[in-house]
């Protein structure tokens, strides 16, 4: 799981330990994620299946893609679909993912890239892995969240945003146990290449076996942490979690994980993605690839994908053997 990593986590600025008022968020659940299948075949975990929706917003879904070691032949994407009302954000930790979207955007990502779409009123997009992986094979990790947009900005022009790994800022714990890399929103001073329309934070932190990492947090954001891989604890109560498992923490200043001592023998410690925002508390109504506040509104945008008004496939468009159009 390289996304990015450094030499000397040393040199890196320290997020100092919140002070001695500050409220520890309790733990209120730890979920599991049930494993599925998405696209035309690639391996998910559901992180946040059994999570009520109420407690996630802003947050719609997360899919932990992978982490899979995949033969030549074997990668798989999606086909071109449409999506109205909301943001995706694809982070790619393993392996080399290609997007292009209806509405000219489009890049490739790898280890430690994020592509950024905010759907709006709507678009067709793609997401497939290269022609040089789907004939080489290959490890393949990644994660894709979906963020939704308040009523007011869901009708936005589609926008795509490409931010390289190098772009993310680097942070580390008082003591050097932890590399963070905030890829959106703010944690002590230092802010994430992403723009977001909602107001939210996302970071990808490794801990080191025997770490902790105790964060400043907003009171107005929500606060979860999906643990990507290896074993730890969350909350000042230590509540036990490991691999593909989300804890959902309720009010207070701080959020706590801490990895533990003895790690799977192929980890270089415990990786977490520590998610939080501002709750947008607007109804939701939410049918396949469309997240409106209305049922009408959701049957108006399946009518007008059938009749092309989100856009069609641009025809520069080339499909290969690893994704059909």
């Amino acid at each position: 799981m390289p996304a990015v990593t450094v030499s000397d986590i040393t040199v890196l600025p320290r997020v100092a330990e919140p002070g001695e008022g500050a409220v520890d968020r309790p733990v209120r659940s730890v979920t599991t994620a049930p494993s599925g299948f998405e696209g035309e075949g690639f391996p998910v975990r559901r992180a946040f299946a059994g999570i009520d929706l109420r407690d996630l917003d802003p947050f719609l879904m997360m899919d932990q893609m992978g982490e899979v070691e995949y033969a030549p032949g074997e990668p798989k994407g999606t086909s071109w679909h449409p999506h109205r009302g909301f943001e995706t954000v694809t982070y790619i930790m393993d392996g080399t993912f290609e997007h292009a979207d209806s509405h000219g955007g489009g890049g490739v990502i790898t280890d430690g890239d994020t592509q950024w779409m905010t759907a709006g009123g709507g678009l067709l997009h793609i997401e497939r892995p290269p022609e040089s992986l789907v004939a080489s094979g290959g490890l393949f990790h990644g994660l894709q969240l979906w963020v939704n947009l308040p009523k007011a900005d869901k009708w936005l022009e589609p926008k795509y945003q490409d931010l390289r790994a190098e772009g993310s800022a680097l942070l580390t714990t008082h003591d050097g146990g932890a590399l963070i890399r905030v890829i959106a929103g703010e944690l002590a001073g230092h802010t994430g290449p992403g723009s977001t329309y909602t107001p939210m934070a996302m970071m990808h932190a490794t801990l080191s076996p025997g770490a902790e990492v105790r964060l400043p947090w907003r009171r107005d954001f929500n606060a979860l942490v999906y643990v990507l891989s290896g074993d730890g604890t969350v909350g000042a109560g230590r509540r036990p979690v490991h691999t593909g498992q989300a804890a959902l923490y309720g009010p207070g200043d701080t959020i706590t994980v801490a990895a533990s001592e003895q790690q799977e023998s192929r980890r270089s410690g415990m990786d977490v993605v520590i998610l939080g925002g501002a709750p947008i508390r607007e109804p939701v109504a939410w049918a396949g690839p469309f997240v409106m506040n209305t049922k009408a509104e959701v049957m108006a945008a399946f009518e007008d994908y059938q009749k092309g008004r989100l856009g069609v496939v641009p025809a520069t468009y080339l499909p290969h053997s690893g994704a059909r159009g």
